[in-house]
């Protein structure tokens, strides 16, 4: 009996996610490359991002879903020819071989092709990136799309949930405030965080669609009012978080200061969770790992 089948490459937090929820609809394969993956229910595969257009044409999958990415920003800043090979060249390659292999293909951008001069972008609004990480990823867009016709590219915002290899800003200030830790957190930075849960029952839905959506969390809200709420869901003290601006830090890379993403076109199909509805989540999945 033929079977759907879908490979992830990347083995982050998204990735994760996915292939926790693909696998029971569809035969789930996920590549990594530093971090060893085993998901019961899924074959993994150890592949660098170089590797992986050849193993598209040797699988042949129904759907492909890019996840891999170099996202640390400021590296991103001073490192650029890995961040170019990585988020613009690593996407060129492997949407070519989808073409070739007639696989559907997902790909994974970022808030951050944006300027966040104005905040609460469409799909329509021009992308100004303000650092290397948003132009390396925006040329990944394009490169996509120049090679297949028929993808789906996806926009989400700050990306948080659990994830047993790496932090990201939920878990960072989970763990840091459980310690009984100070932290400093931007009141001048807006964005649209997305529940990693949310965004793979999202992928799941909008898998046969064609074009460019934004796929956040539909609340825009500054980094210290998330942080905020963080730490009144999972019952922390929120006397420890401190109100920095950005010009405070001495981060290489800028960041775009509202770069809140309007779902308007995506709640027409789904509706994505709001801030308050994912952490909620998070504590219910929290209790079930």
């Amino acid at each position: 009996m033929w079977m759907t089948t879908m490979l992830i490459i990347g083995a982050g937090l998204l990735a994760l996610e996915l292939a926790r929820v693909a696998r029971d609809l569809m035969q789930t394969s996920i590549s990594y490359n530093t971090h060893s993956v085993h998901i019961e229910g899924c074959q993994s595969y150890c592949r660098e991002l170089s590797a992986c257009p050849g193993f598209v044409c040797a699988l042949r999958p129904d759907y492909v879903v890019l996840t891999a990415a170099m996202t640390n920003v400021d590296l991103c800043e001073s490192d650029r020819g890995s961040a170019w090979r990585i988020n613009a060249l690593g996407p060129r390659d492997v949407a070519a071989a989808c073409h070739g292999a007639g696989s559907k293909l997902i790909y994974i951008s970022t808030d951050y092709v944006f300027d966040g001069i104005e905040g609460n972008y469409s799909e329509k609004d021009t992308t100004v990136p303000v650092n290397f990480y948003g132009e390396s990823k925006l040329a990944g867009e394009r490169y996509v799309q120049e090679a297949c016709s028929d993808c789906l590219i996806l926009r989400p915002s700050v990306l948080y949930g659990w994830n047993p290899v790496r932090l990201n800003f939920a878990t960072w200030a989970i763990s840091e405030l459980q310690q009984g830790r100070i932290i400093n957190v931007v009141t001048d930075q807006y964005n649209s965080p997305t529940y990693s849960s949310d965004l793979a029952e999202i992928i799941l839905r909008l898998k046969d669609e064609v074009g460019l959506f934004h796929a956040s969390g539909r609340e825009r809200i500054s980094r210290y009012d998330f942080a905020i709420k963080i730490a009144e869901t999972f019952d922390l003290d929120r006397s420890l978080i401190k109100s920095v601006t950005t010009d405070a830090l001495a981060w290489k890379a800028r960041r775009p200061r509202d770069s809140s993403l309007n779902v308007s076109k995506l709640s027409r199909i789904v509706r994505p969770r709001n801030v308050s509805e994912g952490l909620k989540q998070m504590v219910l999945q929290k209790n079930t790992l």
